[in-house]
């Protein structure tokens, strides 16, 4: 546009555009003040997956494409708020989802587009369960927000025990079953050219690790609940260990009495590590610690597939259809180091000592990928196969939660204590944030001489990291 004879036209663009110019400065210098808030760079990255859903809070599973999924949730809150000592938050969050129980069941995902929520999840409302009991154990929940609490959660159990969905019900020996043709209900839930990957219909071992621990969690005050509880331990006991050593992945598989999916997958660690109480102890925990250390540790993660196993990939790559194919075949995990971790400290003893083994073995490598994969964030997946080249959502709300409870798991005196509790490390979460990973580029790590390969070994002898 021309400018007129007193330039009114270049004024009023000049004036427009130190305006727009003055309106990002203060948008900058706001977003600078709110991370500068955070005590370190871990923290601030835990709060971008907290967002508002009405009428309360949640968390997204990861960016840039995940919305809010109630098994991420439930797994990532106990790190992303638990263990930095947002307890408010997470009564808060929990108390938002009490208002979506239906049947027994918390939806798997809310969709996109704001429609009906999806409840194809057998595992998203003993994950809740969990959560429930880390967040009651720091002793901030009012009476009344304690008693709606424990209302879902006996709401949850009772629907399981009369029947879900899906076939997801308490079986004559105290386990639970689930599972229908077509329907993914596990963690591993990938479908590729339109069938499921690893459909696991029957008695998952991770589910059955769940359903204990909730069973165990809500006998603090239904005195009903002992005799069920033992009935489901006994039978795990007796018909989990496999002869290959750990565990079977998927008892009465299909729903055949007997039938078993006797695959090394990395489910079985959860029976050990990861969950308030673990199922077991002793020689059986630590067979179960060693079958997935030689079969599926990576410095970053945990294989979904032991290697020479049948349909194993070690790459994630290629098409939509080849990616989810190798999702939960063999692709590695982050999040999983968090029950291995806890796993590994409960069979080596949690003493100082060991404490700082886990550190130096377990953290390390994950903390130096703030700087390579999601930039504070980390990663969905990492490839199964050497150097385990990162994939997936580049920055995933459960892998930054699970290193942030175990981080807090690790400075935290009763760490070792039974119950395993992460509201218990809340209060010494910054020591080990600001340690660790609080430095600039390149100094994030204590180790005077980091290997700069991460895996130079990627099965390593599990007499030698056992030890």
């Amino acid at each position: 546009m021309a400018g007129g004879p007193d330039g009114s036209a270049h004024a009023g663009a000049d004036a427009d555009g130190a305006a727009a110019r003055a309106e990002v400065e203060a948008i900058m210098a706001a977003e600078r003040a709110r991370r500068a808030a955070f005590p370190d760079r871990l923290r601030r990255s835990a709060d971008a997956y907290l967002v508002t859903r009405r009428p309360g809070l949640t968390l997204l599973a990861g960016y840039p494409w995940f919305t809010d999924w109630g098994r991420d949730t439930f797994i990532a809150m106990r790190g992303l708020l638990l263990a930095t000592g947002r307890i408010a938050e997470a009564g808060d969050l929990l108390e938002a989802w009490t208002g979506h129980v239906s049947e027994g069941m918390l939806p798997n995902c809310f969709p996109d587009d704001g429609g009906v929520p999806a409840y194809n999840t057998i595992d998203a409302s003993l994950w809740f369960v969990v959560a429930v009991h880390d967040y009651l154990a720091t002793g901030h929940a009012s009476a009344a927000r304690r008693q709606r609490l424990r209302e879902a959660v006996d709401a949850i159990l009772r629907g399981h025990v009369q029947g879900c969905r899906y076939g997801i019900a308490v079986d004559d020996d105290g386990l639970l079953r689930g599972g229908v043709a077509g329907q993914q209900l596990t963690w591993m839930d990938a479908r590729a050219n339109g069938r499921e990957v690893t459909p696991r219909i029957g008695k998952p071992v991770e589910v059955q690790a769940l359903w204990i621990n909730a069973l165990r969690i809500a006998s603090a005050w239904d005195d009903g609940l002992p005799p069920r509880l033992d009935r489901a331990q006994r039978t795990f006991e007796a018909r989990f260990p496999s002869p290959r050593g750990g565990l079977y992945d998927v008892i009465d598989a299909d729903h055949v009495a007997g039938r078993v999916d006797a695959a090394i997958r990395p489910n079985q660690i959860l029976a050990v590590g990861g969950l308030p109480y673990p199922v077991l102890e002793g020689m059986a925990a630590r067979h179960v610690l060693e079958t997935v250390q030689l079969h599926l540790w990576t410095p970053l993660g945990l294989r979904t597939l032991a290697p020479g196993e049948p349909g194993y990939v070690g790459r994630y790559a290629g098409g939509p259809a080849q990616r989810d194919a190798a999702y939960h075949q063999g692709t590695a995990w982050p999040w999983l180091m968090g029950p291995f971790t806890q796993a590994w400290l409960r069979v080596q003893g949690d003493v100082p000592a060991t404490r700082d083994d886990a550190r130096r073995r377990f953290l390390e490598p994950l903390l130096r990928q703030l700087d390579e994969g999601g930039l504070d964030h980390i990663a969905e997946v990492v490839d199964g196969d050497a150097p385990h080249a990162w994939g997936g959502a580049p920055c995933q709300a459960w892998s930054l939660g699970e290193l942030l409870r175990i981080m807090a798991w690790l400075e935290t005196p009763a760490a070792g204590a039974a119950v395993g509790s992460t509201a218990a490390g809340s209060a010494s979460v910054g020591a080990t944030v600001v340690g660790l990973a609080s430095g600039r580029r390149g100094t994030l790590v204590t180790d005077p001489d980091p290997d700069p390969d991460p895996d130079p070994d990627p099965d390593p002898d599990p007499d030698a990291t056992l030890r």
